[in-house]
């Protein structure tokens, strides 16, 4: 089992000559096109010496970032994703390339059968003596661990387990000035919790040599800034220094729409520490509900310095297109650091976080090849060596089950569906924008109950497929959907109609919360099979948890 897991994980990452777990079964995707934008788009675009927020649209939550001389690495949350923590690298802050996975091996660690909103949480990543680390905690899947690389490219160690951080998250490393180095992390408080999201930041040292933490723990932050106000889920801690004082920057009041980001600061690294009196410095939640365009529940943040002195920030927040509906998850923010008083600043009260800002001040880079924000559309030909390391599956794999090949992607039908809490064959792109279209062409012969198409996914629970499916020994258009748990596994189906001869184009669209399926022949008009979904039920929301919405393509096998 552990010689298939690597060599479906070598099938991701390049070996795209690999011969698939079964020969029978099969779907193969010619290409698949992605295109989207939002309606800020036209009236934020940014000019000379002007950058666009968010930097990463779409599910990247929980940014880290660090820095290696003119190189920055920034990394995010992939939850029960497989591979997961991608690594971005840049040298201005504003375009982002991905680089590669701290997570792209299926040994270093186990998903299971976890709901996609398991698995690895908030990772932190630091540089420090030509060495990158990243902590993390991986829920429900064997705790806090440590992961060292020399390239951040990869590949990245085995996990280092942190057993002393019993019923933490979020650990980050701060390496002092003298090179001792501390681990802080959220925690359970020291005696029963006073309240429902009662939480602590803990600090204790960490040996980086033997790779493991040493003497005692201890609280710095009880509660939240103030206590008396009951705040809930003071996490994200890091620890920077300047000037001769340390700050302990921490997300607070949870990741909704009451999110904010905090400081407080100490003479010494392990405290006593004492909050800023003006906090929080970031947050939306000060903001009207109603106003047009809106960016909400911002925090988790992390401070990065460039070589001139200047102080940059990246944090989370949401693009609501309605109340607080978001399909495309918690994205990537950068804003400038204000440390012209005594606290850092990174938006004042009742400041809005802004689409379009002016640039660090760094040279500018080109864009990359994979756009990250804006309008854009992109095509994949499957025909390279291996899949971008933006393509993403559910939970790890057990066997290979796609390849590369001729120009295309196939992929074996397997038992595994979307709804089985399991690693279905399924690929998958992160939703980005509100406003998409998602599309591929298929060439697949169904045997008796196989589908294969194009789906939009959220999570087990709640999910689009469009598919050519077998319907009584002939083909058939299906959109099958899933709303919720009482749902069954396999979903509902929504409609249906005659497919037509040969390879087979599906197209999902975006337009808010409004999806609609369309199928076509190889050449030819679009016919709609479905319009006007409720889209709703991939967005947070409703479907709850800590992911966005993802656009795959995906084979199952029929239920024998």
């Amino acid at each position: 089992m552990r010689g298939k897991a690597i060599m479906a994980a070598l099938a991701l990452a390049g070996c795209a000559t690999m011969p698939p777990a079964s020969p029978d079964g099969a779907a193969r995707f010619e290409w698949f096109e992605y295109s989207g934008g939002d309606p800020v788009d036209a009236r934020a675009k940014p000019g000379p010496g002007e950058y666009r927020n968010p930097i990463l649209q779409g599910f990247y939550p929980d940014p880290s970032i660090t820095r290696a001389g003119d190189d920055y690495y920034l990394v995010t949350s992939t939850f029960g994703y497989f591979p997961g923590i991608p690594v971005f690298h840049s040298r201005d802050l504003t375009n982002w390339t991905q680089i590669g996975n701290a997570i792209d091996r299926p040994d270093q660690l186990d998903f299971g059968t976890l709901g996609l909103s398991r698995g690895v949480f908030a990772p932190a990543i630091e540089h420090h003596a030509d060495t990158f680390y990243i902590l993390n905690t991986c829920v429900d899947c064997g705790g806090n661990f440590l992961i060292t690389a020399t390239d951040p490219a990869g590949p990245w160690s085995d996990p280092v387990w942190l057993p002393e951080i019993v019923g933490g998250i979020d650990p980050s490393l701060f390496f002092d000035a003298d090179g001792s180095a501390w681990i802080v992390n959220n925690g359970p408080p020291e005696g029963t919790p006073r309240y429902d999201g009662h939480r602590a930041i803990w600090i204790q040292r960490f040996d980086p040599k033997a790779k493991k933490m040493v003497g005692p723990r201890k609280v710095l932050v009880d509660g939240g800034v103030d206590p008396a106000a009951k705040p809930i889920w003071i996490e994200g801690p890091h620890i920077i220094r300047k000037d001769g004082w340390y700050y302990l920057i921490c997300a607070e009041g949870g990741t909704a729409e009451g999110h904010s980001q905090v400081v407080l600061r100490s003479r010494k690294a392990d405290g006593p520490y004492t909050p800023n009196p003006a906090n929080p410095i970031l947050t939306q939640r000060d903001l009207p509900r109603g106003r047009p365009d809106p960016i909400t529940s911002a925090g988790h943040a992390d401070f990065v310095q460039l070589p001139n002195g200047d102080w940059w920030a990246t944090f989370l927040a949401v693009r609501p297109y309605r109340g607080d509906f978001y399909n495309t998850g918690r994205e990537t923010f950068l804003m400038p650091v204000d440390w012209s008083g005594e606290w850092p600043r990174i938006t004042a009260p009742g400041q809005a976080i802004p689409y379009v800002a002016a640039r660090p001040a760094l040279p500018p880079q080109a864009k990359p090849a994979v756009p990250t924000n804006g309008p854009f559309t992109i095509r994949e030909e499957f025909d390279g060596a291996a899949l971008g390391p933006h393509w993403m599956m559910m939970r790890n794999p057990r066997e290979t089950w796609h390849r590369l090949q001729d120009g295309a992607l196939v992929l074996t039908a397997r038992a595994a569906g979307l709804g089985d809490n399991a690693n279905p064959s399924f690929l998958a792109r992160r939703q980005q924008h509100r406003d998409v279209s998602a599309s591929t062409l298929v060439r697949f012969a169904p045997a008796k109950g196989a589908q294969a198409g194009l789906a939009a996914l959220q999570s087990d629970e709640y999910w689009f497929a469009l598919a050519v499916a077998d319907r009584g020994g002939g083909r058939e258009i299906r959109l099958t959907q899933r709303a919720g748990p009482d749902d069954p596994k396999a979903g509902r189906i929504v409609a249906r109609a005659t497919a037509p001869a040969g390879p087979v184009r599906l197209r999902i669209r975006a337009e808010g919360d409004r999806y609609h399926f369309d199928h076509a022949g190889e050449r030819g008009a679009w016919s709609t099979l479905h319009a006007d979904a409720d889209g709703k039920l991939l967005s947070t929301a409703r479907a709850g948890g800590f992911v966005g919405a993802v656009f795959g393509l995906y084979a199952k096998a029929g239920d024998q």
